[in-house]
């Protein structure tokens, strides 16, 4: 591997799969496959990744040429961010997008009466509850 880094273990690699929450498939009779530790990462683009582990999950390494393609091809991450999650708990980031805290909507009754009190229509929906709430109060005190 590189000096930067230990020799990675099937350990490792399902301390990886286990930190950052994959799901542990299970075969046609409900129970874990039996041949490999198979698990799987559904992604917010909707990609699955897929990966499996040797049994026994133990202290066995991985060549070098193996655990490129296992980072590359099933876990999608680099090295560095392998073992900032494996080791330190830190969650790979995968991309995706941000949401932005949901605004909380204006009742209709206060964008009828802020209507009725000649404020337009894009000039309400630009307003959260709270700011229509304000508006509405200030017009009032106009009065």
């Amino acid at each position: 591997m590189s000096e930067k880094h230990p020799v990675p273990t099937r350990e490792d690699h399902d301390d990886f799969c286990t930190t950052e929450k994959w799901r542990l498939v299970r075969g046609s009779t409900g129970k874990p496959v039996a041949h490999h530790k198979t698990y799987e990462l559904t992604l917010w683009d909707g990609r699955i990744l897929r990966t499996r582990i040797s049994r026994p999950v133990n202290r066995a390494d991985y060549s070098a040429r193996m655990w490129s393609h296992i980072l590359r091809e099933q876990l999608d991450v680099t090295a560095d961010v392998f073992w900032a999650c494996a080791r330190d708990g830190v969650l790979p980031d995968r991309g995706a997008p941000e949401t932005a805290a949901p605004r909380k909507a204006v009742p209709l009754y206060l964008v009828r009466e802020l209507g009725r009190l000649g404020v337009a229509e894009e000039e309400i929906l630009a307003l959260d509850a709270a700011g229509a709430a304000r508006l509405h109060a200030d017009l009032l005190a106009r009065d």
